[in-house]
């Protein structure tokens, strides 16, 4: 395992903001301790991990009561994003990664070479619904259809009064100033998500294809979901894309979305839920890749939301490291993990999907 300074040496990163929560008595060398909810045999030792920033409150979370309880066990985990967090997995220098998107063929084939010779499986743990987020005085419970959403962001809608955005929203006071869209600078899983449902969902409008990198030159960039949460929270008349963990813990006002029913649907981890209840798996094997409906017509489905996944080796890593992941994903995957997720601003992975996970992750080795 690399240490921490090996990590920031050779994969650039800079871990002083990451989390490094260990419990009291790491210097315990031998036996096991009291397992979490779900009967875990608990690990020792501290690994690495990076990647997605959608799921950072939920890892803090997972990692302070793992570690309360497993005593002797810490996780390291470096939130600098879905694409940072994927290469540093294929060059060794993380035990797991979190992306916000399954693996590119591309990839999957450095991961396979990573985790010596064996493959990485996706492995859905976080539903983080993204929430359309903006700061304009007077005007909550703003309405956008997905047509509307696209022609702001590509820059074709510029005021806030503009007729298609009155259309949505008869009565509210729309003032005529510039709309200020602010995207996320670094290379994102959220943004490749964000795209995707405006490629599905207003393909006349958005002509650019889904992206981790934001793939047009409008708006104003801001680095992580830390960065876009606060340029919108400051700035009047902003409007972006942030999970809603973001959202709720910087009070941002959020709009209400069309989805394919033809309802205007309020964020919620109930109305996300009901939006990857649907998903279609796409991997094969333990491979749990998903592909989401985001024109869903289920009745109260909020349509814009993001699987995280932990890319972990099914093979490979050293005795230590793999006993280390398999027992924190075994945690993270049990009902005491997916429980901590509601009061945080994010949805449980859904029961039809969970059962999957869960056998995946006991497929571990």
């Amino acid at each position: 395992m690399k240490n921490g300074s090996r990590l920031a040496a050779l994969g650039g990163v800079v871990l002083a903001g990451a989390l490094a929560l260990t419990a009291c008595g790491s210097d315990d060398n031998g036996g096991t301790t009291a397992a979490p909810s779900g009967d875990i045999d608990c690990a020792k030792g501290t690994v690495n991990a990076a990647g997605s920033s959608a799921q950072k409150n939920a890892v803090e979370e997972w990692t302070n009561e793992y570690a309360r309880q497993c005593a002797g066990a810490g996780l390291n985990y470096n939130a600098n994003g879905s694409g940072a967090g994927i290469q540093l997995f294929n060059q060794g220098q993380v035990a797991f990664a979190g992306s916000d998107s399954a693996l590119k063929p591309e990839e999957a084939t450095a991961a396979k070479t990573r985790c010596a010779g064996n493959d990485a499986w996706n492995l859905p743990m976080v539903v983080g619904p993204v929430a359309v987020v903006y700061n304009l005085d007077g005007v909550d419970g703003l309405k956008l259809s997905p047509e509307t959403i696209a022609g702001i962001f590509a820059g074709k809608i510029k005021t806030w009064n503009d007729p298609a955005i009155a259309k949505e929203n008869a009565g509210a006071k729309l003032p005529s100033t510039a709309i200020k869209t602010v995207y996320r600078a670094d290379e994102s899983g959220t943004t490749e998500n964000f795209t995707k449902y405006l490629k599905a969902t207003a393909p006349g409008v958005w002509t650019w294809e889904p992206a981790k990198k934001w793939p047009n030159g409008t708006g104003q960039g801001a680095n992580k979901s830390d960065g876009v949460s606060a340029q919108v929270k400051g700035t009047a008349g902003t409007i972006s894309y942030v999970e809603m963990s973001y959202a709720e813990n910087n009070k941002l006002q959020t709009a209400q979305v069309k989805n394919g029913a033809g309802e205007y649907t309020a964020l919620s981890a109930d109305s996300a839920s009901k939006a990857v209840a649907g998903a279609q798996v796409v991997g094969t094997g333990n491979d749990l890749a998903l592909k989401i409906d985001y024109t869903t017509k289920e009745a109260g489905a909020y349509p814009i939301v993001l699987v995280t996944y932990e890319i972990a080796c099914s093979k490979g890593l050293p005795a230590d490291q793999a006993k280390f992941v398999k027992s924190f994903l075994t945690y993270t995957s049990g009902a005491a993990g997916q429980k901590a997720l509601t009061g945080l601003g994010y949805a449980p992975i859904p029961d039809s999907v969970l059962t999957k996970v869960q056998a995946s992750v006991k497929a571990l080795s």
